[in-house]
């Protein structure tokens, strides 16, 4: 919720700019007409003073005083609060360049084209058009295509991007001619052989590999317990082929239809903190929890959390807007300034509340978090 003041003018606007808080903030300064100026700042009414103030001597420093009618403004308690709310205010007040003027780069996905009769796999930035599975956010491009790369070497899957017309007469590719492609160009294999080995890396991809590990371990386990040792040797070596391919996943990589997790930062509010939950690549509303005074008293924030949890609705979120959102997790995650604690789940029944109560207590006591 945005505070608003009123500006008049004179020493009652500097009184008035005086009694804000020089805290960290976002804020709209509106003008008689036109778009507002938006600005995010680490102490509000020392930046107001410096845009609003009477200026002293003739300055290049920009001064808005006798323009700016109404300021707008909301008082934020984290880095992650203030980039969330920066970015709404773009998106509500700023028109359709706001991407450009708060700078959201786009993250890399790999994505599995899965509306193509013939399923093929691309690194993308947007979030759309035919129907397929997203993997990521990557943390930059070239992380995406390497993955995506190690991947397909683990599969048969086509690498061209035409759209295919199979025809025996088809020239073909090196890939096909390696064995690392089934060929359906050439019609070497139907469509219903093609969708199966698709279907193997959609299920690859939506459990960030997990199918295929246990998969494999099982097959190298038995063979060992036949005693047919050199066919064991051969599915370890494919197992760790696998592994380092896993090991090329950035930390936020993930079916992004099941991107689920909860950032917990600092609220403005004291004795209280904010946690932040991301459903399906969505930001939600934050949830405030406060905190016993005394974090001696025999209260149980499990129960006070699952209290507060229980049968809150999560909103959806479009093409575009889910774009923006996981960018900013990924602005926030990666970067040098991150604040608050990231934890991840898979859905709700399995949230974790023993992690979310050991955060909680963190944030509040200032702890360093355990390692491992």
């Amino acid at each position: 919720m945005m505070e608003t003041l009123s500006l008049s003018t004179g020493a009652e606007l500097d009184r008035r700019i005086g009694d804000v808080a020089n805290t960290p903030a976002v804020a709209l300064l509106w003008p008689a007409a036109g778009k507002p100026y938006l600005i995010r700042t680490t102490m509000l009414r020392r930046r107001l003073v410096r845009l609003l103030g009477e200026p002293k001597q003739p300055s290049p420093r920009l001064n808005l005083r006798g323009v700016v009618e109404r300021v707008e403004y909301r008082l934020v308690g984290s880095k992650l609060e203030a980039s969330l709310v920066y970015y709404e205010c773009a998106r509500r007040c700023l028109g359709g360049e706001y991407r450009k003027l708060i700078r959201l780069r786009m993250p890399s996905y790999v994505k599995l084209i899965l509306g193509d009769p013939f399923p093929r796999t691309q690194v993308t930035a947007r979030i759309g058009g035919p129907r397929g599975l997203y993997y990521g956010p990557f943390r930059t491009r070239a992380n995406a295509e390497a993955f995506e790369s190690q991947a397909l070497d683990l599969f048969q899957l086509r690498r061209c991007t035409e759209t295919l017309a199979p025809s025996p007469a088809h020239p073909g590719c090196v890939y096909g001619e390696m064995g690392m492609c089934l060929r359906p160009c050439q019609m070497v294999v139907g469509a219903e052989e093609y969708a199966s080995e698709a279907r193997r890396v959609e299920a690859f991809l939506r459990t960030g590999g997990r199918s295929m590990l246990a998969t494999m371990e099982a097959a190298r386990d038995r063979l060992s317990r036949e005693m047919m040792f050199e066919d064991a040797a051969r599915e370890h070596k494919r197992l760790e082929k696998l592994n380092q391919v896993l090991r090329l996943r950035d930390e936020l990589a993930e079916d992004i239809g099941r991107m689920n997790g909860v950032a917990l930062t600092a609220s403005v509010e004291r004795e209280a903190v904010e946690l932040w939950f991301l459903m399906a690549g969505c930001w939600q509303n934050p949830m405030r929890f406060a905190i016993p005074a005394a974090m001696g008293k025999p209260v149980s924030l499990d129960a006070r959390l699952r209290e507060q949890l229980a049968g809150r609705e999560w909103r959806e979120c479009g093409q575009r807007e889910r774009e923006d959102h996981l960018a900013l997790l990924v602005r926030w995650f990666y970067s040098s300034w991150r604040d608050g604690e990231w934890i991840r789940f898979e859905n709700m029944e399995k949230l974790p509340y023993r992690k979310l109560v050991n955060a909680i207590h963190r944030l509040v006591t200032g702890a360093p978090r355990q390692s491992g």
